[in-house]
């Protein structure tokens, strides 16, 4: 049988591992890490979920740390805050226990669609969508996802697709490294507009968009989708807007090479929105 957790090589389990881990975003990434944490082309992230979801090493550990640089700026504060998020995360689920399963908003009752072929495009990477795509492999191939493209696939699966949050949050704690059942959840209410400080309901991630800003030289999505590596950043992101002879030229065939996108982006994100204010007039 294969070994399906052939590509989770990087990680060192373990507190030394987890030390090391901090040892390095301190020596490098933590000073730029307010920019850079949106970028999931570069290391600009900690990777310390995993060990903090284990125990490996504790918050207050990583906060002294951070905090005992000084002078990092933005960077330093940014990550800080970031873990101020995780904490308030389990004191949620502390509290309510019941958010893994249940929304917290009383009265959500979101129309939501059953899509399994949907749902398999989505977790398979083969949505058609570059950014959702890439995020989708690289969360199957190591456990791991770039928190900027967690936004992203977590948008395209609820507000594209409209598919129940709950479904992704299990895919999720299924797959992830540092599958925490605290974060996992809010984050997945956040997104769906049902949770504590949830996402405004207008917020709809364009994956197009997204990936444009934040991964503009394509880094990430040559990566993860190497069948678009011939393509010019101009089209890597909307593949299925590129003229004939780029397509061509590239070695992109849209449906077989390639995936066409699942659904178009701006009726899902009309549908999407129309559901939303019913909800709310409702």
């Amino acid at each position: 049988m294969p070994d399906w957790s052939a590509g989770f090589g990087g990680w060192n389990p373990g507190e030394a591992g987890a030390q090391a881990a901090l040892e390095l975003f301190l020596d490098h990434a933590v000073k730029h890490y307010a920019q850079a944490r949106d970028r999931p082309g570069v290391a600009g992230t900690s990777r310390l979920a995993p060990h903090l979801h284990f125990g490996e090493i504790g918050p207050r550990q990583v906060w002294s740390a951070v905090a005992a640089l000084g002078g990092e700026g933005q960077g330093a504060a940014a990550f800080e805050s970031e873990l101020g998020w995780r904490e308030f995360c389990h004191h949620v689920l502390f509290h309510f226990p019941a958010m893994a399963a249940e929304n917290l908003r009383d009265g959500f009752a979101f129309p939501w669609r059953d899509d399994p072929n949907g749902l398999a495009a989505w977790q398979r990477g083969q949505t058609g969508f570059p950014l959702v795509d890439a995020g989708m492999r690289e969360l199957w191939t190591t456990g791991f996802m770039h928190n900027r493209v967690r936004m992203i696939v977590a948008s395209f699966l609820i507000k594209d697709l409209m598919i129940d949050w709950r479904v992704g949050a299990a895919w999720f704690l299924d797959t992830l490294l540092d599958a925490d059942l605290a974060a996992n959840s809010f984050n997945w209410q956040w997104a769906a507009g049902c949770g504590f400080d949830a996402a405004p309901y207008f917020r709809v991630f364009n994956p197009s968009g997204q990936g444009e800003r934040f991964d503009a030289e394509g880094t990430y999505v040559r990566r993860w989708c190497p069948e678009l590596t011939r393509l010019p950043d101009k089209w890597l992101h909307r593949p299925w807007e590129a003229p004939a002879a780029v397509l061509s030229q590239a070695g992109v065939v849209l449906g077989k090479s390639y995936p066409a996108p699942i659904v178009d982006h701006a009726l899902a994100r009309d549908r999407a929105l129309a559901a939303f204010k019913a909800l709310r007039q409702g």
